[in-house]
Order: C-alpha cells, then sequence, then structure tokens
C-alpha cells in the first residue's frame, strides 16, 4: 500500500518515462539521411505492410455496434456533497473551509439540489433515461452521532419516491467519500470505530430503502476515496494502509448486510480506471472483494494510449486539456469481462469536462464526446461483453472537489455567478434523449474522435488500430 500511494504522486512522471522510452525507439529520434534512419524506414514499410493485410483479413467479418438490448440501463449520476448545498458539517466541508489542496472556490449553496430536486428528476425523466444514481449522505441524515435529522430524513424519502414516479430506478451510493464532522474527529478511516458506525448508518439507510428496485454503491471509486483522504486529512502512509483495510473490511461486510436486508437487490463498488496506474488502483480495494460484487461499475474518463500526453493535464487540475480517448472504453470493458466473466458490467460514470463551458480549442463537443463512447460501448456488447447500463455524468454542473471550473453536465449551471442557478442545456441533451430512444447511436455512426494508437489496454493496437464500422 506504501508504494501504491507513493506511485500515486509520481504517476505522470512515470507516464512520461514510459512514453520517453517508446518515443527512443521510433523513427522520430534517428538522424535524418542517416543509414539507420534508411533501415528504420524499410521496417516501418514492412510494418505497415504487414498491418494493412491483416486490416484487410481483419475487415471481413468485423463486428459493427449492435443495438443495445432492450432492457438496458440508461441514466444519470450526481452526489449529494457536489450538487446538494446547505451541506452540514462534513469532512469536506472543513477541508473546502481551510483550503485544502486543490481547493480553489467556496462551496456556497452548489447547484441547491436539496432545494431543486423535483424540476432536476424531471430534466431527467425528460431525457428518457431509467436510472438515477445520487447518494445518501450520512453527513446530512447523522449529523450528530446517534441523532437522525427528520428534516434529512424526509428529503431523502421524497428523493426516492420522486425518482421511482418518474419511472427510474434509485441506484443509491452509500459513501461518496464525505463522512460526518464528528467521524472526522474520531480520526475517520484511520480510527476503527468508524467502520462499525458506518455499517450502522448503512443498515439504516437500507432497511429504510430495501425493496424499491435500488442498485446499491458501497464506496464510489475507492482508489481515488484513499487518494483524496491522503491528500486532504492528510494521512500518513500508514494511516493510508490502515484506510485501505478499512474500506475493504467494510465493503464485504456491507455486501453481505445488504442481502440481508435487501434480497435480490444489486451491490458493487464502482471503481475508477486509472490509466496505466489501473493495476495499483485495482488493488486499493477491487482486487479484494470480486467475489463480493454483482456487477463490474466502471468509471472512465481518460484512456491509456501510451503517446497521449495530454492525460498529464488531469493530475495537475486542468482535465478539460486531455484529449479524450473513446475507443479505451472498448478495451477497458472488454478487459474487465475478461477477469470476471461471469459478472456483468455497468459504466457507473461516463463524462465530458470543458473550462469553464467554453468550447475546446479543438472544436470537439459534448454531443460528439458521448456519441463516440456509446458507440464504443456497442461495439463492446457486439463482441459479447454483458453491459448493462451507463450513466452519464452528470446531470448539471456540481462542486469538483474544489472548483467549479471543471464543467461535467448536461446541462451547465454558473454557481458562481448566478443567483438564479439556471440549467442551461448543451448540444448532449437532444443528442442524450436520441440515444436513449434509439438504443444507440443513430444507424451508420462513425465516431468522430479515432482510434487511439497503442493502447496499453491492448496491445495489438500499436501494431493495428481496431476498425470503426458504422453503427447498426
Amino acid at each position: 500500500m506504501k508504494a501504491a500511494m507513493e506511485a500515486v504522486g509520481v504517476a505522470w512522471r512515470v507516464r512520461a518515462a514510459v512514453v520517453a522510452l517508446v518515443l527512443a525507439g521510433s523513427s522520430a529520434f534517428v538522424p535524418a539521411g542517416s543509414a539507420a534512419h534508411a533501415a528504420e524506414r524499410a521496417h516501418a514499410a514492412a510494418r505497415a505492410g504487414a498491418a494493412a493485410r491483416v486490416g484487410a483479413a481483419a475487415r471481413v467479418g468485423v463486428p459493427k455496434a449492435p443495438k443495445v438490448p432492450a432492457n438496458f440501463m440508461w441514466g444519470v449520476s450526481t452526489s449529494g456533497f457536489q450538487s446538494e448545498g446547505s451541506f452540514p458539517d462534513s469532512n469536506w466541508t472543513r477541508y473546502v473551509a481551510r483550503k485544502s489542496p486543490g481547493v480553489t472556490d467556496p462551496y456556497k449553496q452548489s447547484v441547491d439540489f436539496r432545494h431543486r430536486y423535483p424540476e432536476d428528476i424531471a430534466r431527467a425523466r425528460a431525457l428518457g433515461v431509467n436510472v438515477f444514481r445520487t447518494s445518501i449522505e450520512w453527513s446530512r441524515i447523522e449529523p450528530r452521532r446517534g441523532h437522525r435529522d427528520p428534516a434529512a430524513l424526509a428529503y431523502y424519502d421524497d428523493l426516492v419516491r420522486r425518482i421511482r414516479a418518474a419511472g427510474m430506478r434509485p441506484m443509491l451510493t452509500l459513501d461518496h467519500w464525505v463522512y460526518p464532522g464528528w467521524v472526522a474527529d474520531q480520526g475517520g478511516w484511520t480510527n476503527p470505530r468508524t467502520v462499525n458506525d458506518w455499517l450502522d448508518e448503512a443498515r439504516f439507510v437500507v432497511q429504510r430503502y430495501r425493496r424499491m428496485g435500488v442498485l446499491w454503491i458501497t464506496f464510489n471509486e475507492a482508489s481515488q476515496y484513499l487518494y483524496r483522504e491522503s491528500v486532504d486529512a492528510p494521512l500518513t502512509l500508514a494511516q493510508a494502509d490502515t484506510m485501505k483495510d478499512a474500506l475493504v473490511r467494510t465493503h464485504r461486510a456491507a455486501y453481505d448486510l445488504i442481502h440481508r436486508i435487501d434480497p435480490g437487490a444489486m451491490v458493487t463498488s464502482n471503481i475508477a480506471y486509472g490509466t496505466i496506474l489501473n493495476g495499483i488502483m485495482d488493488a486499493v480495494l477491487f482486487n479484494q472483494v470480486t467475489d463480493k460484487l454483482d456487477f463490474v461499475g466502471v468509471d472512465y474518463y481518460y484512456g491509456a494510449s501510451l503517446t497521449n500526453l495530454s492525460a498529464s493535464n488531469a493530475a495537475s487540475g486542468e482535465p478539460w486539456k486531455v484529449d479524450p480517448e473513446p475507443d479505451g472504453l472498448y478495451h477497458v470493458l472488454r478487459n474487465y469481462q475478461r477477469r470476471l466473466p461471469k459478472l456483468p458490467l455497468y459504466v457507473v460514470e461516463n463524462g465530458f469536462v470543458t473550462d469553464n463551458g467554453k468550447p475546446r480549442k479543438d472544436g470537439y463537443t459534448r454531443a460528439q464526446h458521448l456519441r463516440d463512447h456509446i458507440y464504443w460501448m456497442q461495439r463492446a456488447i457486439g463482441d459479447g461483453v454483458k453491459v448493462i447500463g451507463y450513466n452519464y455524468w452528470s446531470l448539471t454542473d456540481n462542486y469538483e472537489w474544489g472548483s467549479y471550473r471543471p464543467r461535467f453536465g448536461l446541462y451547465t449551471v454558473d454557481a458562481l455567478t448566478d443567483p438564479a442557478l439556471t440549467r442551461r442545456p448543451t448540444d448532449a441533451v437532444p443528442a442524450y434523449r436520441r440515444i436513449i430512444a434509439e438504443r444507440g447511436v443513430p444507424s451508420g455512426y462513425v465516431p468522430v474522435r479515432k482510434p487511439a494508437w497503442c493502447t496499453v489496454e491492448n496491445l495489438l493496437t500499436c501494431l493495428l488500430l481496431p476498425e470503426t464500422p458504422p453503427a447498426q
């Protein structure tokens, strides 16, 4: 675990080193006109000829992107702290107050989902989604040990009721990186008592919303949760190791608890796809709980091709500068299915980030990004991957863990400058509505963004890029 945390800190330097090694073996570092350069050109021509022959053979019977199954789950995602506003004392309200690393904006009222949820649920319903993901916030329900707030319970009861009344299935996250201030006072996840406190709260919440068709998520992105706590709490390496073990034990106990209280429910802990560090990130929790998952929940934002240096911008706080790799979703889904062939997969989060809502310099739009990712998800389904659902992150812009600058919303909101917190639709709103109605991208669709060269998820792409036949 210590090595894992240190590796997270140097993630993008490692990536850059890998890229440098790859490029060092390419013709880019061979002097033009030299014998070595001539030999390299000959080798490149031979590789190109071989790739062309393989490609011609592969085109015969290349699987197309089929429509998704009729019972497919289309959804939108958000989280309580990031969107609700009016937030009670918690670890994260404290991080914001003391301006922990990465915190640049005040929380204010976020996008005030706490008081505007009926209209946001209506927006989701108008899209045609049948899943609505949010979190039930422990800090709001139990602001003091042993005291459960009646107003908070009434709010969440009505939220779940309205989701169901709108024809949507609740996907409820029990822990989206936030816990009450009194838990922070006892040391958070470094105190063994927190495991039992968390399970007591989980038991209460699951009993309250059992038999409602809930899709349960224990911990959102455990690897990132651990990383953020290590930075923001902050934690020593020994404390981080303690937290890691606590998360694993808590998920395993929660899985059994949920199945006892809500038989037949589906339970997971969604994973953050972590590019070249994915093996390290999966080792935080996922690898130890594969026998306690009913589906693999995948969060996918960035790819992992060896020459995409722009990915380092995600670590430097400018994710809108990352060049998206939609085809990476295809490889990631195939690889997780290969690892766990008996489990279905669900894309719990996928989305597009802009810089304060401004257009990208390359002209790539939110709607194009959405369609490209759905195309590759359909390709994975065509290859036999059991994908059962897809959620867009997020329904509206929200507080991205210290800043309102990264905009992920289908509906954009100027949280810092617009007192009315107006929801304005992006071009992805009609695009997603059409995708849902047609069970996938339009027939004949071909991705705008070309497949990435040499993705670490499939090294065969270093020789041959995947085909992009028109969608069915």
